[in-house]
């Protein structure tokens, strides 16, 4: 029965960060010179772009990994709660085309928009857990891990 606990809590895991780890990723590193076309045009500028690339990999391969293996985690799924809202913002600006009502291109980013920030959410539960005396775990020790493979593990009941 605990294999059968560590595979779903793994497993829930990776639901989480595949999209990043193996894909985006991947995505950004074989077609990186198109990854700093799409952040030049997102931020209007041609200096921070590749800079932003770095980072998001960093973010996505880094973070990804911490959250799978338990190590800081919780800092960790922050971390990406923080990166799916700024991408958000930045890569799904469901407001600019102006055709939200119409059907258009507006209509399919505020989709993509509202997945960013459902896997924040998803993120956040990891960081926060479900209770309020789980947000002050995490305010106590922020870089504490979760424990997620331990036997009895999860948050401490407050």
């Amino acid at each position: 029965m605990a294999s059968l606990s560590v595979a779903i809590a793994f497993g829930t895991r990776l639901l989480l960060v595949l999209l990043f780890l193996p894909f985006s990723a991947l995505d950004k590193i074989l077609n990186f010179k198109g990854a700093v076309g799409q952040a030049r045009q997102a931020v209007h500028a041609t200096a921070p772009a590749t800079l932003l690339i770095l980072v998001g990999l960093g973010v996505e391969i880094g973070m990804s990994l911490c959250i799978l293996t338990g190590i800081a985690d919780r800092a960790a799924a922050f971390v990406m709660a923080g990166y799916c809202g700024v991408t958000a913002l930045l890569w799904k600006p469901f407001w600019r085309p102006g055709d939200f009502w119409s059907g258009g291109k507006g209509r399919e980013l505020f989709w993509d928009f509202l997945k960013n920030f459902a896997l924040a959410g998803g993120f956040l539960l990891i960081t926060f857990g479900t209770g309020a005396g789980t947000v002050q775990d995490f305010l106590a020790d922020p870089l504490g891990s979760t424990h997620p493979y331990a036997a009895g593990s999860g948050f401490p009941k407050g």
